[in-house]
Protein backbone atom coordinates (compact mmCIF):
# COMPACT_ATOMS: atom_id res chain seq x y z
CA UNK A 1 0.00 0.00 0.00
CA UNK A 2 1.51 3.54 -0.77
CA UNK A 3 0.47 6.25 1.12
CA UNK A 4 1.40 10.10 -0.32
CA UNK A 5 2.57 12.52 2.42
CA UNK A 6 2.37 16.50 1.06
CA UNK A 7 4.70 17.10 4.15
CA UNK A 8 5.86 16.68 7.57
CA UNK A 9 2.54 16.94 9.10
CA UNK A 10 0.89 14.19 7.13
CA UNK A 11 4.10 12.25 8.28
CA UNK A 12 3.38 12.67 11.50
CA UNK A 13 -0.64 12.20 11.53
CA UNK A 14 0.42 8.55 9.58
CA UNK A 15 2.24 8.36 12.68
CA UNK A 16 -0.64 8.97 14.81
CA UNK A 17 -2.79 6.46 13.27
CA UNK A 18 0.04 3.60 13.71
CA UNK A 19 -0.06 4.50 17.19
CA UNK A 20 -3.66 4.70 17.68
CA UNK A 21 -4.09 1.31 16.40
CA UNK A 22 -1.18 -1.31 16.71
CA UNK A 23 -1.61 -3.54 18.76
CA UNK A 24 1.24 -4.85 21.83
CA UNK A 25 3.98 -6.75 19.86
CA UNK A 26 3.90 -4.81 16.56
CA UNK A 27 7.29 -4.76 14.74
CA UNK A 28 7.72 -1.94 12.42
CA UNK A 29 10.90 -1.99 10.29
CA UNK A 30 11.72 1.69 8.96
CA UNK A 31 13.72 2.11 5.89
CA UNK A 32 14.33 5.18 3.89
CA UNK A 33 17.02 7.78 3.16
CA UNK A 34 18.26 10.48 5.80
CA UNK A 35 15.58 12.91 6.53
CA UNK A 36 13.23 10.74 4.80
CA UNK A 37 10.85 11.40 7.57
CA UNK A 38 11.65 8.13 9.90
CA UNK A 39 12.06 9.95 13.02
CA UNK A 40 8.83 11.80 11.99
CA UNK A 41 6.81 9.13 11.83
CA UNK A 42 7.35 7.78 15.04
CA UNK A 43 7.18 11.05 16.97
CA UNK A 44 3.62 10.16 15.83
CA UNK A 45 3.56 6.72 16.49
CA UNK A 46 4.39 8.18 20.03
CA UNK A 47 1.33 10.69 20.00
CA UNK A 48 -0.65 8.36 19.38
CA UNK A 49 0.25 6.15 22.15
CA UNK A 50 -0.82 8.98 24.53
CA UNK A 51 3.19 9.47 25.25
CA UNK A 52 3.98 13.06 25.91
CA UNK A 53 7.86 12.83 26.62
CA UNK A 54 9.90 14.07 23.59
CA UNK A 55 10.56 11.19 21.17
CA UNK A 56 14.17 11.79 19.58
CA UNK A 57 16.13 10.14 17.05
CA UNK A 58 17.98 7.15 19.40
CA UNK A 59 20.96 7.58 16.30
CA UNK A 60 24.10 7.68 19.37
CA UNK A 61 22.32 5.35 22.50
CA UNK A 62 20.62 3.35 20.02
CA UNK A 63 17.46 2.26 22.07
CA UNK A 64 14.69 4.75 23.72
CA UNK A 65 12.27 3.09 25.62
CA UNK A 66 9.03 5.31 26.17
CA UNK A 67 6.43 3.11 29.31
CA UNK A 68 4.37 6.01 29.66
CA UNK A 69 1.79 5.47 27.20
CA UNK A 70 -1.14 3.33 26.28
CA UNK A 71 1.12 0.73 25.51
CA UNK A 72 5.47 0.96 25.64
CA UNK A 73 7.14 2.31 22.74
CA UNK A 74 10.86 0.72 21.63
CA UNK A 75 12.37 3.40 19.10
CA UNK A 76 15.42 1.72 17.87
CA UNK A 77 18.25 3.46 15.51
CA UNK A 78 20.89 1.17 13.77
CA UNK A 79 22.42 3.74 11.60
CA UNK A 80 25.31 3.78 12.73
CA UNK A 81 25.97 -0.03 13.16
CA UNK A 82 27.04 -3.26 10.73
CA UNK A 83 25.32 -6.09 10.93
CA UNK A 84 27.41 -8.46 12.45
CA UNK A 85 26.79 -5.13 15.33
CA UNK A 86 23.31 -5.14 14.81
CA UNK A 87 23.10 -9.60 15.43
CA UNK A 88 24.84 -8.89 18.93
CA UNK A 89 21.99 -6.59 20.49
CA UNK A 90 19.42 -9.58 20.24
CA UNK A 91 16.78 -7.48 19.30
CA UNK A 92 14.68 -10.07 19.64
CA UNK A 93 13.89 -9.53 23.30
CA UNK A 94 12.36 -6.30 22.37
CA UNK A 95 9.76 -8.09 19.96
CA UNK A 96 9.34 -10.80 21.73
CA UNK A 97 8.60 -9.19 25.12
CA UNK A 98 10.93 -11.65 27.04
CA UNK A 99 13.03 -8.69 29.02
CA UNK A 100 10.27 -6.22 28.50
CA UNK A 101 6.66 -5.04 28.56
CA UNK A 102 5.47 -6.20 25.33
CA UNK A 103 4.66 -3.10 22.73
CA UNK A 104 5.54 -1.66 19.45
CA UNK A 105 9.05 -1.71 18.35
CA UNK A 106 10.09 0.82 15.20
CA UNK A 107 13.60 -0.16 14.16
CA UNK A 108 14.83 2.73 11.86
CA UNK A 109 17.43 1.75 9.11
CA UNK A 110 16.06 -1.76 9.52
CA UNK A 111 17.80 -3.05 6.57
CA UNK A 112 21.00 -2.98 8.69
CA UNK A 113 19.86 -6.07 10.54
CA UNK A 114 20.73 -9.85 9.54
CA UNK A 115 17.46 -11.02 10.78
CA UNK A 116 13.69 -10.28 11.19
CA UNK A 117 10.55 -10.88 13.48
CA UNK A 118 8.43 -13.22 12.38
CA UNK A 119 6.36 -10.92 11.63
CA UNK A 120 6.31 -6.96 10.74
CA UNK A 121 4.79 -4.32 8.88
CA UNK A 122 7.80 -2.67 6.70
CA UNK A 123 7.49 1.01 5.61
CA UNK A 124 9.56 2.73 3.19
CA UNK A 125 9.83 6.43 2.96
CA UNK A 126 10.94 8.10 -0.28
CA UNK A 127 11.91 11.61 -1.30
CA UNK A 128 8.88 12.59 -4.35
CA UNK A 129 9.07 15.94 -5.56
CA UNK A 130 9.24 19.74 -3.82
CA UNK A 131 9.33 18.22 -0.45
CA UNK A 132 6.69 15.19 -0.43
CA UNK A 133 7.01 12.38 0.20
CA UNK A 134 5.74 8.52 -0.23
CA UNK A 135 5.74 5.74 2.40
CA UNK A 136 5.36 1.94 1.53
CA UNK A 137 3.91 -0.20 3.81
CA UNK A 138 4.14 -3.58 3.49
CA UNK A 139 2.46 -5.98 6.04
CA UNK A 140 4.29 -9.45 6.72
CA UNK A 141 2.64 -11.77 8.39
CA UNK A 142 0.32 -9.60 10.27
CA UNK A 143 -2.92 -7.12 9.42
CA UNK A 144 -3.27 -3.58 8.74
CA UNK A 145 -6.00 -2.20 10.88
CA UNK A 146 -9.20 -0.43 8.58
CA UNK A 147 -7.59 2.82 10.40
CA UNK A 148 -4.67 2.41 8.19
CA UNK A 149 -6.11 1.19 5.17
CA UNK A 150 -8.46 3.89 5.18
CA UNK A 151 -5.37 6.65 4.47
Amino acid sequence: MKIFLADAEATLRLGITLGESLSADSVILLEGDLGAGKTTLVQGIGKGLGITELVVSPTFTLINEYTEGRLPLYHLDLYRLEPQEVAALNLETYWEGVEVIPGIVAIEWAERMPYKPDSYLSINLTYQHEGTRQAEITPFNCAISEAIASI
